[in-house]
């Protein structure tokens, strides 16, 4: 893709929404200039999309939002995780730069080379991530400005089978995860989530992924600003890996959808 292409999308909701639905991992979409710094051949880049790309979750998302009785806001990332992740930490604090996966991933799902091990993350992390990091805490901003809080509801999906670089791969992988946070995630919030997908199967708690987005601005300070993670097992709605959608997206969309009107 050419630089033109905007690299995230902000898309306004009803004035009076305090949700924001953050869809970091959907794109695949990689500009030519950084492309050059991944060490993939062209089939093996497009496999590792298909591993690592949350798929079709930006459409779940917009589906969501079209069936919501409050439209929700969405924020949309336009490029691929694999250019910057938006959501880790860009410093030491990210546990996942053990695996060569910061802000700025060195190695592949399954721990292979991605980028050089010396690559210097700080350009695309200047050019890429804090221009994001910005327009989400100034979409948070919006929504406490206007409404008095804020509901961060991050869509994410996750492989049936757990990959190489996964940290905690080991524990259960139900159809689907909420992810939460101790100073974030208040008990409502979680329980609202939880009756919503139940039309959906089994619904765990923090595993195999756990946590939450909030801008750094409000991280751990600021208890107006609510955050969970919807993680989606990605053999309930598509073909893995990397195929296409099937109809659990609608099921899934209408559960989001659910839990949006409840908030």
């Amino acid at each position: 893709m050419t630089e033109s292409a905007p690299s995230f999308e902000l898309l306004p909701g009803a004035a009076e929404s305090p949700v924001l639905l953050h869809v970091p991992h959907s794109a695949r979409a990689i500009p030519e200039d950084v492309r050059k710094g991944i060490l993939l051949d062209d089939t093996a880049l497009g496999l590792e999309l298909d591993h690592i790309t949350d798929a079709h979750t930006s459409r779940i998302a917009e589906r969501a939002a079209g069936l919501a009785g409050l439209t929700p806001w969405r924020f949309v990332n336009r490029l691929s995780r694999l250019v910057v992740d938006p959501e880790r930490f860009p410093d030491e604090r990210e546990e996942m730069l053990a695996v060569g996966m910061g802000a700025v991933y060195t190695r592949t799902t399954h721990r292979g080379e991605l980028r050089a091990a010396d690559t210097d993350p700080e350009p695309l992390i200047e050019r890429y991530f804090r221009p994001y990091a910005q327009a989400m805490t100034e979409a948070v901003t919006g929504r406490l400005a206007a409404t008095g809080r804020a509901v961060v509801i991050d869509v994410h999906s996750y492989p049936g089978q757990a990959l190489p670089y996964e940290l905690h791969g080991t524990g259960p992988r139900p159809p689907v995860c909420i992810g939460t946070d101790a100073f974030h995630t208040p008990p409502e919030l979680r329980e609202a989530a939880w009756k919503a997908f139940s039309a959906c199967g089994e619904t765990g708690l923090d595993s195999p992924f756990s946590g939450t987005y909030v801008p750094l601005e409000y991280y751990g300070c600021d208890r107006r600003v609510s955050a969970l993670m919807v993680e989606i097992r990605r053999d309930t709605y598509m073909t893995e890996p990397g195929g296409p959608a099937g109809p659990g997206l609608e099921r899934l969309a209408t559960a989001l959808a659910t839990l949006v009107n409840a908030l």
